[in-house]
């Protein structure tokens, strides 16, 4: 009988159909961390209004999520390595429900913030957890691919927070609307203890992770960490990916759609669709570059032509105003789809350490992932602030397109920044470290 209850033992590794629903209710919760994440971007008017925001206090709103995300990444990946992911999903899934609550019920911006904070550490569970449950229940050679698919389910959640989520807003206003994904988070965390099991082995199948330990016992946290931190490619692709994500997260995460709407005369629902788009083709580019990363058998050729693409083609978006708006549609969807490289940041940290610490730099690299959109949403918002000429739209500040090209542009200096870092980072050709 196994751990469940259940009778006898099956042979073999778990069937795919089982193997996707696990790891398809992690993802679940990663959905939901990515919906928290954009959902700011269209209720910028409300929010504004209702507790009195500038660009910069806005962006700082937004940037509570990144805050809380990125604090909890290194925690996770080392509980996830220790207790197992099921657990920290669980508990996580619960605490996402508790701080939309708290957001949706703000009395002023204090409560948002902290509201928009216990969100990020919460939900901030979801995608390190998800990889390792994708390191147990799937095949080594799909890792990076089952990483763009987790990529494009966020998204999923993204497109949620767009067009859907401004006419739930529309209809009933942004509280109800953020009341009703409070309770739905917490259906979620009941289904997550009730059917993610942390290996195969709980099943009665045969684990795809290359360890009898299951990551369980082993050194002190603070020793993991100091080990995983002694591999040189753990600190560059902490840094590096922030060039593709505090791009995309900070445009159609925040900033795009009052940029949109204020500069080319889309509506709020038209510039949120614009902004989902852009997600769509990043997370769905993602998935490609996994496999096709695995074919070259190399990590850093692709990461290099990814990013170089992404800085040509956002400079025009950047610099040049009036463009024509399918040139500028055309563009945005590059973009995204440029972007999707930064999805080998998983793969390549993980073949850069031993399988054991697999969880542990992915905590890393997720939280370079994150830090890009913590660092870049408000600083967007300081510069728009600090060139802001007084001009106020249905009770926000407006801003001029020399306030959005200093802002923008910033974008693109951590991006070449990246690429001179690119550089001295370590090729692990799709090999996974022994």
């Amino acid at each position: 009988m196994n751990r469940d209850g259940g009778q006898g033992t099956s042979e073999g590794h778990p069937p795919k159909s089982l193997a996707w629903t696990v790891w398809g209710l992690g993802a679940a919760l990663y959905l939901i961390a990515f919906y928290q994440r954009v959902a700011p971007a269209v209720l910028t008017q409300e929010l504004s209004s209702v507790f009195a925001l500038t660009a910069a206090s806005l962006g700082t709103l937004s940037a509570f999520y990144f805050y809380g995300y990125v604090v909890v990444q290194v925690p996770t990946g080392l509980l996830a390595d220790r207790w197992g992911p099921r657990r920290v999903l669980t508990l996580g899934a619960i605490l996402t429900a508790l701080g939309t609550m708290l957001f949706a019920l703000a009395p002023n911006v204090v409560a948002a913030n902290a509201g928009r904070f216990v969100i990020g550490v919460a939900a901030g569970v979801a995608f390190v957890s998800m990889l390792k449950l994708a390191s147990h229940w799937m095949p080594p050679r799909n890792f990076a691919f089952v990483s763009g698919v987790a990529l494009f389910t966020g998204v999923l959640g993204a497109t949620l927070a767009g067009a859907p989520l401004r006419i739930a807003v529309d209809a009933f206003g942004w509280r109800p609307a953020m009341v009703a994904s409070a309770v739905l988070t917490f259906v979620v965390g009941g289904a997550i203890w009730h059917v993610v099991r942390d290996d195969p082995t709980e099943r009665g199948y045969t684990s795809h992770f290359p360890s009898d330990s299951h990551g369980r016992g082993g050194p002190s946290m603070g020793r993991q960490l100091r080990e995983v931190l002694g591999y040189r490619n753990t600190w560059l692709l902490f840094f590096m990916p922030g060039a593709f994500s505090g791009l995309i997260l900070s445009f159609a995460g925040l900033w795009g759609v009052p940029f949109l709407v204020t500069h080319y005369g889309f509506s709020t629902r038209e510039a949120a669709t614009m902004a989902s788009m852009m997600l769509i083709a990043w997370s769905a580019a993602s998935m490609a570059y996994g496999p096709l990363s695995q074919s070259m058998g190399a990590r850093k050729p692709l990461y290099a032509a990814g990013l170089v693409a992404t800085l040509l083609l956002w400079a025009p978006i950047a610099f040049i105003p009036g463009l024509p708006r399918p040139l500028l549609v055309l563009l945005l969807v590059a973009v995204g789809i440029a972007g999707g490289a930064f999805i080998l940041t998983f793969a390549w940290a993980k073949e850069s350490v031993p399988a054991r610490l697999g969880g542990t730099v992915s905590g890393i690299a997720n939280m370079g992932v994150m830090f890009g959109g913590m660092v870049m949403q408000p600083l967007v918002g300081f510069v728009l602030d600090s060139r802001w000429e007084g001009g106020i739209s249905e009770g926000a500040r407006f801003y001029g397109f020399a306030a959005y090209r200093w802002g923008f542009g910033l974008m693109l200096a951590w991006g070449l920044a990246s690429l001179a870092m690119l550089r001295f980072t370590r090729e692990t050709y799709c090999r996974p470290m022994r």
